[in-house]
């Protein structure tokens, strides 16, 4: 048998790996059929031999192969030996921790022979989902403002969406998760390039903004997440902006805002590089293109380049 795990998401890879070689082993106690290459720079010979080993036991073996899409020779000959493998009680696990192109050769022929499994990075939707499930198996409520609150502090990353989550609902003891436990526990994941971009685009410097941004895009961050980082970005301004043509002293501000003390301090570093008129026209312009995407009329990669073009 052959199983392929593959994606960018470690997270939710690295718990079904975790959830297959449990099983396994809840099944096959003796732990000796167990085995865990890294397949990147691994002979096939030196495989071939693990995989004829004689088990002391009436077992199947569990063999799980890291990066081995790096390694085109040990593929090509993985390929050419298939008929030993594809058919075999022992499984045969593949897994990478990188994405991987649909054109890809291996893989079209583990997807062929085998089962695969892919982990993308959740979309927008996805991401709420997932965050929803993981609360109820704690137990725990959290208000949909409170909700959008946390994946615009955090983003994507499940890896400390579920660090946070556990120390929300300690804090919580079963109460429901408001948006003021958020801002009271959770420290934004605000990127100094974030802040760059948003520098960038109040020195005119377009084509810098518009790098920065497809950095992040190149890393396989969000579209929908950039798009939000921006917008809560210029939302803080526009408060910060306010209170300071007010004259309010600094710890007003920080009161009032009602922002996380790390949101307001950056912030307020950036807001002399804009005027109060500007803010509220760049807001508007944010208002109206997240509008477009919400309607379907403009795709987030899209929208990102647009706003950063016209504002």
């Amino acid at each position: 048998m052959i199983l392929s795990l593959y994606g960018p998401d470690t997270y939710r890879s690295r718990k079904k790996l975790r959830e297959i070689i449990e099983h396994y082993q809840k099944v096959h106690k003796s732990g000796l059929n167990l085995k865990c290459l890294d397949g990147e720079d691994l002979e096939f010979e030196e495989f071939k031999n693990h995989t004829q080993q004689a088990s002391m036991f009436d077992e199947k073996k569990l063999i799980v192969l890291s990066n081995t899409f790096s390694n085109k020779d040990f593929q090509e000959n993985f390929i050419k030996n298939a008929k030993d493998f594809c058919n075999s009680e022992d499984i045969y696990l593949f897994y990478d921790e990188n994405k991987i192109s649909a054109k890809d050769r291996f893989l079209k022929f583990l997807q062929k022979e085998g089962k695969c499994q892919e982990f993308s990075h959740l979309d927008a939707q996805d991401l709420k989902k997932w965050l929803k499930k993981e609360m109820a198996e704690y137990k725990v409520e959290i208000s949909p403002k409170a909700l959008d609150r946390l994946i615009n502090f955090v983003g994507g990353d499940l890896w400390q969406l579920s660090n946070e989550i556990k120390k929300l609902v300690n804090f919580k003891k079963g109460e429901k998760i408001e948006p003021e436990d958020i801002e009271t526990l959770v420290k934004p994941r605000i990127e100094t390039d974030i802040f760059g971009t948003i520098d960038s685009i109040a020195r005119k410097n377009k084509k810098r903004a518009l790098e920065l941004i497809h950095l992040h895009l190149e890393k396989g961050d969000n579209p929908l997440y950039l798009f939000s980082m921006i917008n809560f970005q210029f939302r803080n301004l526009l408060i910060i902006k306010d209170l300071i043509e007010k004259h309010s002293p600094y710890p007003v501000i920080l009161k009032k805002s009602g922002l996380h003390p790390f949101v307001v301090k950056k912030t307020y570093q950036l807001a002399d590089k804009f005027t109060l008129e500007d803010l509220k026209k760049i807001y508007q312009k944010i208002f109206q293109v997240d509008l477009s995407i919400k309607t379907g009329k403009l795709k987030p990669e899209v929208a990102l380049d647009l706003l950063i073009a016209e504002i």
